[in-house]
């Protein structure tokens, strides 16, 4: 299973030539990683009700073709890896007016409780584990 959401860049996310400011993917990538969760079945929230933390631990984007102020474009998110403690989502932006790709990204994330000490999705929160799974296992067929 992946996220594709179409996100409409706001002129405040720009820099004084009209171009997306490069940090600004990263909000992005947040969003198509909140609409993947959802998809599967578990909203943020309802993770963090669970007392599960995703932070951060490594974040990547190259930059291809640079995506422009009220240029529609399309990110889509899936699972890159999983194993243990942590996560791997990867991003893609696309230009939707020709679908073609303007960056590349991934984010890794630990997963911990709300004392920072890492938790094991696959023992202790199967229903979770068991839903990134599938989703991961879809994206890399």
């Amino acid at each position: 299973m992946k996220s594709e959401i179409v996100i409409t860049p706001r002129y405040s996310e720009t820099d004084q030539m009209g171009i997306i400011y490069h940090a600004n993917y990263f909000p992005w990538f947040e969003m198509g990683r909140t609409d993947l969760l959802a998809k599967i079945g578990f909203a943020y929230k309802s993770i963090e009700d669970m007392g599960i933390l995703f932070p951060l631990t490594e974040g990547n984007c190259k930059y291809k073709i640079a995506a422009k102020y009220d240029e529609d474009v399309r990110l889509v998110t899936k699972f890159g890896m999983l194993k243990g403690t942590k996560a791997r989502f990867d991003y893609e932006v696309y230009r939707v007016s020709d679908d073609v790709c303007l960056a590349t990204g991934f984010t890794e994330h630990g997963f911990v409780d709300k004392n920072l000490k890492p938790v094991r999705l696959r023992r202790d929160y199967k229903d979770l584990w068991d839903a990134m799974e599938s989703s991961y296992k879809e994206s890399i067929e």
